[in-house]
């Protein structure tokens, strides 16, 4: 059985026309036939930029699918209950096992806020790990967060897809020490000078999202879609996976 899987970061819904249109955002996921998704920049009742919304649950009842998801920032309003969070989150056509969000509490609060969102989703009689994270631009902080993430996979039992704006070049040491663990399902099908940027979307000249897989998986086909650029500051990244066979078997 194959997959289809996407990585996403949708700027809050906001376009690079500066509209607010989580109904693009939904449509280029349905347009793509992905199968998992992991997105990036959601805000759940953050502000009157997204019109407090809860955008994953708005985008996943819109595509028709579960949905996991796992702040990063998360602030207490002055109003009774009222808590406003901002994060990543993962829509699947397949059914959600269980979650698990890990915030990176590395240091004091002295800049924005990261977490790693893990779901555990349960396909022709197999569980599979799906992570997505948006990493910081801060190289100590940045170094950090990928040992937990790497450590973190370390210990997973099940076959792992790592989606998420990893904020990193290709090549890059950061890179280099993720594909000693990782596949970079983008590397894995494309020469060293085709590679995939994402960013900004309305003249990619930047990497900064990736897919990476377990050694299990298998990559059929990668690419960059760029039919909706309008949609995000970022232009989603779709990879076609074969799962793992039998031996994983639950």
């Amino acid at each position: 059985m194959n997959i289809n899987v996407m990585t996403f970061n949708i700027h809050h819904g906001k376009g690079t026309d500066k509209k607010l249109d989580l109904e693009r955002i939904g449509e280029t996921i349905l347009h793509s036939g992905a199968d998992i998704i992991g997105l990036n920049e959601v805000d759940k009742e953050f502000s009157s930029r997204s019109e407090f919304m809860d955008q994953a649950q708005q985008i996943a009842d819109y595509c028709q699918m579960e949905y996991a998801f796992g702040p990063a920032i998360t602030i207490s309003g002055k109003g009774k209950g009222e808590v406003r969070q901002y994060g990543s989150a993962i829509l699947t056509r397949f059914p959600i096992v269980q979650s698990e969000n890990y915030p990176f509490d590395f240091l004091p609060r002295i800049v924005e806020d990261r977490a790693l969102l893990e779901v555990i989703i349960h396909i022709e009689g197999q569980n599979f790990a799906v992570y997505t994270t948006h990493l910081s631009l801060a190289p100590f902080l940045h170094g950090k967060q990928t040992e937990f993430i790497l450590n973190q996979l370390r210990q997973q039992q099940y076959p792992s897809i790592i989606l998420g704006d990893w904020n990193m070049k290709p090549y890059s040491s950061s890179w280099r020490l993720v594909s000693e663990q990782l596949i970079d399902t983008w590397v894995d099908h494309h020469s060293q000078s085709d590679q995939g940027y994402t960013y900004p979307s309305d003249r990619p000249r930047m990497k900064l999202d990736y897919i990476f897989t377990t050694e299990e998986f298998t990559v059929l086909m990668t690419k960059v879609l760029k039919s909706n650029a309008e949609a995000s500051d970022h232009l989603p990244l779709f990879a076609t996976l074969q799962l793992p066979g039998s031996k994983f078997t639950q």
